[in-house]
Order: structure tokens, then sequence, then C-alpha cells
């Protein structure tokens, strides 16, 4: 049996598969801060998304504050509440970029179906960007802002942009810089 001690300190940078796995019970607390994370349910979202995505991310998802989720999470397993979310909060919404508006050249992917169905959209998402040239820019239709596949495109020098158009309708654009 795990010792209360060796249970990690919820932070951003956590991963929510990690979270759950040594507070099971947080499962319904994330769901009551944000009902997309029902999600979870799914085992085949749980053991591949959960796994890479950090509560710094799924707020982002969640489209919830950061700081609120992190405060949430940690007075439910008797942490210290203190937690310092100086500059942590969800990036403000930007204005569309000139890269996007004066690009006609888009292809579109929706990743809709896949997602709910318990597929990942990355490896499809991957192969066409990396084919992607100059003024060409990939759209990623999704059911909630895919923060972990955002953040791994930027990291690999992609320019991105995202808009919500529904309740569960987002596209985020992706080109190369």
């Amino acid at each position: 049996m795990t010792d209360e001690n060796e249970k990690p300190i919820i932070t951003p940078d956590l991963k929510v598969g990690a979270l759950l796995a040594s507070y099971p019970e947080l499962e319904e607390v994330l769901i009551e801060i944000a009902p997309i994370f029902k999600k979870l349910r799914n085992p085949v979202l749980r053991r591949t998304v959960a796994k890479l995505t950090s509560l710094r991310q799924a707020a982002k998802v969640g489209g919830v504050s950061l700081g609120d989720m992190i405060s949430t999470l940690r007075v439910a397993v008797d942490q210290e509440e203190n937690w310092n979310s100086e500059g942590e909060e969800n990036e403000p919404h930007q204005e569309r970029p000139a890269w996007l508006t004066n690009n006609t050249d888009i292809e579109q992917y929706d990743a809709r179906a896949d997602i709910e169905s318990g597929g990942h959209p990355l490896p499809t998402v991957m192969s066409a960007v990396g084919k992607l040239k100059a003024g060409q820019t990939y759209a990623i239709v999704t059911p909630f802002l895919p923060a972990p596949m955002i953040d791994q495109l930027k990291q690999k020098g992609y320019q991105t942009w995202s808009e919500q158009k529904g309740k569960e309708h987002f596209v985020n654009y992706v080109a190369p810089k």
C-alpha cells in the first residue's frame, strides 16, 4: 500500500494520468470542474491523452481557471490550498493572426469522430503538417481545445491559432513559420 506522503503534490505540471492514479477519487472532482473531463472515463483516452496532458493543459482544454482548478483539487485531498498562480492563468483571447487572415490555402481535418471513438488525431495531424509548404495552413476540428497537441506543434516550430465556433466545436489552425 502506498504511503500518503508518497503521493505527488498537485501542481500545474502534474500529468492528469498521474493525478488520477494517485488520487482516483478526484475523477469526479475534475468532471465537476469541467464536464468535458467526462471523456477521461474512456479507457483509451485515459491511457493515452491523460498520460501526456498536464493539469495546466487540462485547464485550457476545460476552459477553466488554472488557479481555481489546482486549488479545488488540493482542497479535495487535504493538501495545502496555498498555490501561487501568478502568471499561470489561461492566455487571453488573441486576435486572428495575419498569417491566417491572409491565407486561403487551408486543408481541414475533422478529428471529432476519431476522438469520440477513443482515437488520437496526433499521428494524422503530424503527418499532414509535415507536408505543409510556406503559405499553407492545416485546420483541425476538435470537440475541445487540444492544448497538449497545440503545445507539441509549437515545440516543433509551427505557428498555431485556435477559435471556438460552438460548444464542442473548435478549429485549430497550424502553419509553418
